[in-house]
């Protein structure tokens, strides 16, 4: 058995869960799943339909971005993962969809405001949204600029990948992340829910204010404060 069965099998699960959480469709998108003790992850195989993955597909990369096992080349955002698991000691799974909502506002450049409770339960901030990649980093190592242009903005707003795990790159679309694969598919599924809540609620009423900060302070702090009650 290989050494890398384990997150082979924890990767391909979670991209064929991507699918019928209505996040990506034909080949879009990827999951990985890293194991920090022998520095590698796991990632989807480019452009192979997900209907298609099986444990043995998933290419195994090291964090450099290099293949280290697999005879599929790795996803074209593995640079794009590699330098986040680089960066980010302590992330254990990332996801990239191309879901609609989310999607939308990554193309038009937008944070999703704070309007609801459901969005406050996760984070108590906009979720944010980079800035669109200049002309150097796209004719350049794209997809190795996208993992920097995610990990400075950021920075910029004085936020680390414990604060908010999930994020839109504009003009591009959204990447989410967690301690595992499970809680990373969940912030992509949650992220498209708040993204096509916003959506609709900027519809019905366009005047529409922010979440008042009692609330956000409330809802954020029962799932995620020193006193937390939420859950068993």
């Amino acid at each position: 058995m290989s050494l890398y069965h384990s997150i082979r099998e924890e990767a391909c699960a979670a991209n064929r869960q991507l699918p019928g959480l209505g996040l990506v469709m034909f080949s879009f998108g990827n999951a990985s799943v890293a194991d920090r003790l022998q520095g590698v992850f796991a990632i989807k195989p480019s452009g192979i339909p997900y209907e298609e993955l099986v444990p043995g597909k998933m290419v195994i990369v090291d964090f450099e971005g290099k293949t280290v096992e697999g005879n599929l080349k790795p996803s074209s955002d593995t640079k794009t993962h590699a330098l986040l698991y680089k960066t980010w000691k302590d992330i254990g799974a990332i996801v990239h969809t191309h879901s609609t909502y989310a999607t939308a506002w990554a193309q038009a450049v937008r944070d999703i405001p704070i309007y609801g409770t459901t969005h406050a339960d996760h984070f108590n901030g906009s979720i944010p949204c980079t800035k669109p990649m200049d002309d150097e980093m796209i004719s350049g190592d794209y997809e190795y600029q996208t993992g920097l242009q995610i990990i400075k903005h950021l920075k910029e707003l004085n936020l680390s990948c414990e604060d908010v795990e999930m994020i839109l790159v504009g003009n591009h679309a959204p990447f989410t992340w967690g301690k595992n694969a499970t809680k990373a598919v969940y912030n992509s599924a949650v992220l498209e829910s708040i993204a096509r809540m916003a959506v609709l609620t900027e519809q019905i009423n366009p005047e529409i204010k922010e979440l008042k900060q009692s609330l956000i302070k409330k809802h954020f702090e029962r799932k995620h404060g020193p006193g937390s009650y939420y859950g068993q």
